[in-house]
């Protein structure tokens, strides 16, 4: 309890719940729509504009911020043709990682910032930071209280939404831009394997126990703040990374989660 006294500890315990309601609500559209691996994907091609950010001087987060919104809207553009969403992602993968260390390459010096983008440290989050965060999760959960039945009708099925006349392209284009902006405000917080996980496993658990969008969304909420708590009380127990300690949690709320439900269900 002496750590409560602690500003940086405060600040992750905050951020931590604002971060974990925002992924809740980004998370289960990525879940819903079978596009977990986007969350890797996009993630990856930050490190391009990370890359070219450090080579031509400018601000890394905001050309980072642009080639995660190009990425995701280039996978939603590419897998309106032939190509499948997996392989768009792949491309735009590969292609991100590729541009982000030709650039580095060519950076004179050593960049000293970019272990902080690809591991991250939440007890390294900020008031700053929070504020930024706490205004995008208040967008997120607006942007689905007032338009979350034409979000559900377009993630669980596209075909059906098109027969309804609903807008799929603008539904895609707008919720890959907000992955991507999730994606880059909290990936130097929390890293990029915490961020893969935030994105998923509380989600895949909440599946386990609700068959609503909202309930799964509400539950997924619910076990994500219950593990970044745990994940952070036991780093400081244990002395180890808290953003390990916090996915290790989530994973093993998912292993006791599954055959659990299964049990029950037999029952």
């Amino acid at each position: 309890m002496q750590l409560l006294q602690y500003d940086f500890f405060q600040n992750a315990l905050i951020g931590m719940t604002l971060i974990s309601v925002a992924c809740a609500v980004i998370g289960v559209y990525v879940v819903t729509r079978r596009m977990v691996f986007i969350a890797g994907g996009i993630t990856h091609t930050c490190f391009g504009g990370l890359g070219l950010g450090y080579y031509l001087g400018w601000n890394p987060l905001l050309a980072a911020a642009a080639f995660a919104i190009g990425g995701g809207l280039s996978v939603d553009a590419i897998s309106r043709g032939r190509v499948r969403r997996d392989s768009a992602i792949a491309v735009v993968w590969a292609v991100g990682m590729a541009l982000g260390i030709l650039f580095i390459f060519l950076t004179p010096g050593y960049v000293p910032e970019l272990n902080a983008f690809l591991f991250g440290n939440v007890l390294n989050i900020t008031r700053a930071d929070l504020w930024v965060f706490a205004a995008f999760a208040a967008a997120a959960v607006a942007l689905f209280a007032a338009f979350g039945r034409v979000i559900m009708a377009v993630s669980f099925d596209e075909d059906f939404a098109r027969t309804r006349y609903l807008p799929v392209r603008l539904v895609n284009t707008v919720m890959m831009i907000m992955v991507a902006t999730c994606i880059v405000l909290t990936i130097k917080m929390i890293g990029v394997m915490l961020l893969m996980s935030m994105m998923s496993l509380p989600q895949m658990v909440a599946e386990q126990w609700c068959r609503r969008y909202s309930g799964i969304m509400l539950f997924s909420a619910a076990a994500s703040i219950a593990s970044c708590l745990t994940g952070l009380w036991l780093s400081v127990v244990t002395d180890v990374p808290a953003s390990a300690m916090i996915v290790l949690v989530q994973a093993a709320l998912f292993f006791i989660s599954n055959p659990l439900t299964r049990m029950i269900r037999r029952r």
